[in-house]
This record gives C-alpha cells, sequence and structure tokens, in this order.
C-alpha cells in the first residue's frame, strides 16, 4: 500500500531528527581538553616571580627533624624555609653592598669576620656591586637536628645570580677587553643555620657556608 507523499515526508523528516539527536549525542559532547581550559592553565599556573615549589622531604631528613621536634615541637620545616629563602636574598645582597649592619644580626661572628673580609678587599679596589636574582632561589632542607643547647639546620640553595661591578673610575667596562663588568652565574651552596633552643630570641642566623652539588 503506498503512503500519501506528504506522510512520507513527515516520516523521514522524524528520522531525521532521530539521526541528528543521535549524532548531537556523540559529536556535540566536549572530547579532552578545550582550548579555553589550557587559556586558564596558563593563567594559573606559575609565574617567574614564583618561588619553586618546595620538594618533598626524603626520609632521612624526616627523621632528622624529628629528633628536632622532639626538643623544639613548635619547629615547623615549611615556614623555617621560608625564612631561610628570604635571609638567603637578604645575605646576597648585603653581601654584594656592603651593607653591614644588615649582616650582622644574620650571622655567627666567624661570618660575619669572613664576610668582612670580602667587603674590605673591595672597597680597598675602589669597587662597588649590585646583585639581582633572575629567579626565585630554591631552598632544599636536608637536615635539623639539636646538637646540645642548639638547633642546626641544613639547607642546599640553588640561585641564578645576575652581579654588576662598578670600579672606582666610575667604569663598568674592562680597560682592556672592553666587555661589560657583569656576570650571570649558577650557584649551589649548603647553608647552616642555628639558633639556641629555649632562647628568648627565635631568630636562626647562618654559620657555615659550603660549595654544593648543582
Amino acid at each position: 500500500m503506498n503512503l500519501p507523499v506528504q506522510f512520507q515526508i513527515v516520516v523521514f523528516a522524524v528520522i531525521a531528527a532521530i539521526v541528528l539527536f543521535q549524532l548531537y549525542n556523540v559529536l556535540g559532547k566536549r572530547v579532552g581538553r578545550q582550548p579555553q581550559e589550557d587559556a586558564k592553565a596558563a593563567v594559573t599556573g606559575p609565574t617567574p616571580n614564583e618561588a619553586p615549589a618546595a620538594p618533598a622531604i626524603d626520609p632521612a631528613t624526616l627523621a632528622s627533624v624529628a629528633t628536632l621536634k622532639a626538643r623544639d615541637p613548635a619547629f615547623d620545616p615549611a615556614r623555617f624555609l621560608d625564612g631561610a629563602r628570604q635571609a638567603y636574598e637578604t645575605i646576597v645582597r648585603g653581601y654584594a653592598s656592603g651593607d653591614r649592619a644588615a649582616l650582622k644580626p644574620l650571622l655567627k661572628p666567624n661570618v660575619m669576620a669572613s664576610f668582612e673580609a670580602g667587603i674590605a678587599a673591595r672597597e680597598t679596589r675602589g669597587e662597588t656591586e649590585s646583585v639581582e636574582f633572575l629567579f626565585p632561589p630554591r631552598a632544599d632542607l636536608e637536615g635539623a637536628t639539636a646538637e646540645g643547647d642548639r638547633a642546626v639546620a641544613k639547607v642546599r640553595f640553588l640561585a641564578e645570580l645576575r652581579s654588576r661591578v662598578t670600579k672606582a673610575s666610575g667604569e663598568t667596562a674592562d680597560s682592556e677587553t672592553g666587555e661589560p663588568l657583569v656576570e650571570e652565574r649558577r650557584t649551589a651552596e649548603h647553608w647552616t643555620f642555628e639558633r639556641t633552643l629555649g632562647a628568648a630570641d627565635p631568630n636562626w642566623v647562618l654559620a657555615r657556608v659550603e660549595p654544593a652539588n648543582a
């Protein structure tokens, strides 16, 4: 039996609508990461001015931290590293600029004497220096323990620096080569901080500086 033409058109239209609906269910859904999601990730991701995320502390360091926390329950590794990183930047800039007043409360007398010798030698040459950090320095806690009445913590710092030297004559370039007196370098050092347990002053001071592997 032949169906009327008008009825056939209606049937075909219904079939087409069903097919289109199924296609939309399959193809109309977003699959994978969308461009706007990538844009959002780019905006919310880390920037060059942010300090690098602290890596996980290894079991050996955690064990040493436990011995310190047994004597000083308030010791917080994350908070300590934040303070150590700030002290590192202040000390590096203070040494470069010869700011003895900024350095003295942050250093033990033996370290201050060593830094003082370097500053005095630079002043004798009539040179001044400035330092800038190309990126926030990385600080890794490598040990924290109690030794007698002292809390001792060792931190490995990795940094990229740019230093500028100006001679007494005001020259900022080498007189022989004409090269700018600017140096970019990467440093890797172990800094050991100490403070007296139970003392009213909670601040740590730098007790030792040693080279480290990058």
